[in-house]
């Protein structure tokens, strides 16, 4: 840190007095659940983001620059800073040290005083008192005022007193906490989902040096981005061919909030724009993300009439010609964050829709004024998707007429069930009429229903809507799930409440078994996000010994049961197809509700995710085979 940074926390006014305590501790240890999600892995990891929340806090206020995260042989985590510290004098109110109050009670901190923090992303969260209160054992070592203050607490309580250990000229703190494993399932931080949340803070949080590593494995990554989240599209974009070079960049204050927007536009038919407040992924949006796009269609359709792209008679574009392509992040910080929603991560600040949109408008203006190529480049993507949508609602007019014609709108290859009541029914998307036979004979009619697919899938990451509707196995699946794509999208309408994509293991299987993902993943992610798309998972092996039969999932699985049966008279068979077994053995292994593993495609980090399907099945060959190098050696099967 600069001389004038240390200066500057010499002067500051944070000390003790400045703690607002909001609520005594209570009953976290008895419902751990309520504070911190769950007692398993998500509520474990949540210890650790509560605690680095605190940095984060002081990087956004400006004291803070470097964090390190240390996950040590032990189970326990240790997370220092280069901020202020906490304050260490005594709270005249309540007699006790800043260090105590910030450690036993619940949701008291500098982040509730506006005088202290600005801005907090830690408001989010429960406080770092929850954090200790679910610990064996906390640590605390506090460097300020010259001195280095330590104090230990065990399950919530204070161990010992705040003493002085040490004399050191740096500043801020270190936390090192040892989660109870009378609390948690079980005690196991992966280190990928750190690292996964340790670079987007970095990202979002410019110029912070975040480092990261795990002492079991010597593993270790320090992530620092001097551009912040222009440099976050970019990451984003790295699989796309973006249209223009240049991330548009907007930063400006608005009544004390903070605003930030880049954007760039890629030859992807899909948009990927993503919110923020204070650090926290909105994932339901919110008001500043409906002011951006409202900021965003505004400015480009009145430049398309400036330019006399758009005549008088002419309607203006709509916000999904517009986004196409589009990746773009949005973070706000503002001083009192109101999260709703499912699952409180919309933020329902409604003045920070004008506010996002008033600083869009302005600042997007400027831009296009100043770069008429990038501009030009935009207005030709939002051309070519407007046609685009009139193509496909033609498309779907025209199916629509199709439909009412014919005597049952169902598909005639699908072999529907006989329930209709969508939360019992299941359907089972099947490769190739070989298995779909198999599937059709050894179904449970009244609840399965079957949809063999002819061949593959169209490529949806490489096509728009219009492309899409035209595909004839894409309108039999639509068709049968009955819940519309695109404006049409209805998810009351859904006919079956679990949708099981099942294919061949082997190279074709697992190719439509991605065509198939992209479709959901791009066009009908509510249903991947309401947990109603499944992968069915048969079985690689029967070994088989006189009458005596077991089928096995895994390689590891089969090794197993070879060796308990013993390898004289055994006869070994490797299912490459689905067809291969007969309708009896495809509803023992993989059909019949009492046995069968179905795998439940859930969305944990849509941005991630994003970034796999335009590497799978984008346009650029390079991110691909670079995957498939890299990844090689972790092949357990590979058909050749």
């Amino acid at each position: 840190m600069t001389e004038e940074g240390q200066k500057e926390i010499k002067n500051s006014d944070y000390d003790a007095e400045k703690l607002t305590i909001l609520e005594g501790l209570k009953a976290v240890r008895k419902r751990p659940s309520m504070y911190i999600g769950s007692t398993g892995p998500n509520g474990l990891h949540h210890l650790v983001y509560e605690v680095v929340d605190n940095s984060i806090d002081e990087a956004m206020a400006g004291f803070c620059n470097e964090i390190t995260i240390i996950m040590h042989d032990d189970g326990s985590v240790s997370v220092q800073d280069n901020g202020r510290g906490i304050p260490t004098d005594i709270h005249a109110k309540h007699g006790l040290s800043g260090v105590e109050i910030v450690m036993t009670k619940l949701h008291a901190g500098g982040k509730f005083d506006d005088s202290t923090y600005k801005v907090s992303g830690g408001l989010h969260g429960v406080g770092v008192s929850v954090v200790n209160a679910l610990s064996l054992c906390l640590e605390v070592k506090v460097y300020r005022n010259g001195n280095i203050y330590y104090q230990k607490f065990e399950r919530g309580d204070k161990a010992t007193g705040l003493d002085i250990i040490g004399k050191s000229t740096k500043n801020g703190t270190y936390v090192r906490f040892y989660p109870d494993p009378e609390i948690f399932d079980e005690i196991v931080f992966d280190y990928t989902t750190l690292v996964k949340r340790v670079k987007e803070l970095a990202f979002l949080n410019k110029g912070l040096s975040i480092s990261i590593s795990q002492e079991s494995t010597g593993e270790g990554e320090k992530f620092h981005y001097e551009g912040g989240i222009k440099a976050y599209v970019e990451y984003l974009n790295n699989n796309k061919v973006a249209l223009h070079d240049n991330v548009v960049y907007i930063e400006d204050t608005e009544e004390d909030n903070q605003v930030e927007v880049a954007l760039q536009y890629s030859d992807s038919y899909i948009s990927n724009v993503y919110s923020f407040a204070n650090n926290i992924h909105t994932r339901e949006g919110g008001y500043h993300l409906s002011g951006f796009k409202a900021g965003l269609t505004r400015t480009i359709n009145a430049y398309a009439r400036e330019k006399n792209i758009l005549k008088d008679s002419d309607p203006n574009f709509q916000g999904n010609d517009i986004l196409e392509g589009l990746t773009a992040i949005i973070s706000v910080r503002l001083s009192d964050p109101q999260f709703e929603g499912q699952t409180k991560t919309k933020l329902g600040n409604r003045d920070l829709q004008g506010i996002v949109q008033k600083v869009t408008q302005q600042n997007l203006s400027e831009f296009l004024e100043e770069n008429p190529q990038t501009g030009d480049l935009i207005l030709k993507k939002a051309i070519m998707a407007a046609s685009a949508r009139i193509a496909a609602k033609k498309a779907r007019d025209l199916t629509r007429r199709k439909s009412l014609l014919e005597s049952s709108s169902l598909p005639g290859k699908l072999a529907d069930c006989q329930s209709k009541d969508p939360k019992e029914c299941e359907v089972f998307i099947v490769e190739g009429d070989s298995a779909g036979g198999s599937a059709k004979q050894g179904r449970d009619r009244y609840f399965q229903a079957i949809l063999p697919l002819r061949g593959k899938i169209l490529n949806v990451e490489k096509a728009r809507l219009d492309r899409i509707l035209r595909n004839e196995e894409i309108l039999a699946m639509l068709t049968a799930l009955g819940c519309g794509i695109g404006e049409e999208f209805d998810i009351e309408k859904l006919r079956y409440h679990k949708i099981i994509i099942m294919t061949d293991a082997d190279v074709d299987g697992a190719h439509i078994r991605t065509l198939l993902l992209t479709f959901f993943y791009r066009y009908l992610k509510p249903l991947v996000d309401k947990g109603h798309v499944y992968i069915a998972n048969p079985p690689l092996y029967s070994i088989k010994k006189g009458k005596e039969i077991h089928y096995a999932y895994t390689e590891k699985e089969k090794d197993n049961i070879v060796q308990e049966m013993g390898e004289r008279g055994l006869k070994l068979q490797r299912y490459k197809g689905l067809g291969e077994m007969n309708p009896g053995q495809l509803w023992d292994t993989t059909m019949d509700k009492d046995n069968r593993i179905l795998i439940r495609i859930d969305d944990p980090d849509a941005i991630e995710s994003d970034k796999l399907f335009s590497m799978l099945m984008g346009e650029l060959v390079e991110p691909r085979k670079k995957f498939i190098t890299d990844h090689a050696l972790e092949a357990e099967y590979i058909d050749v």
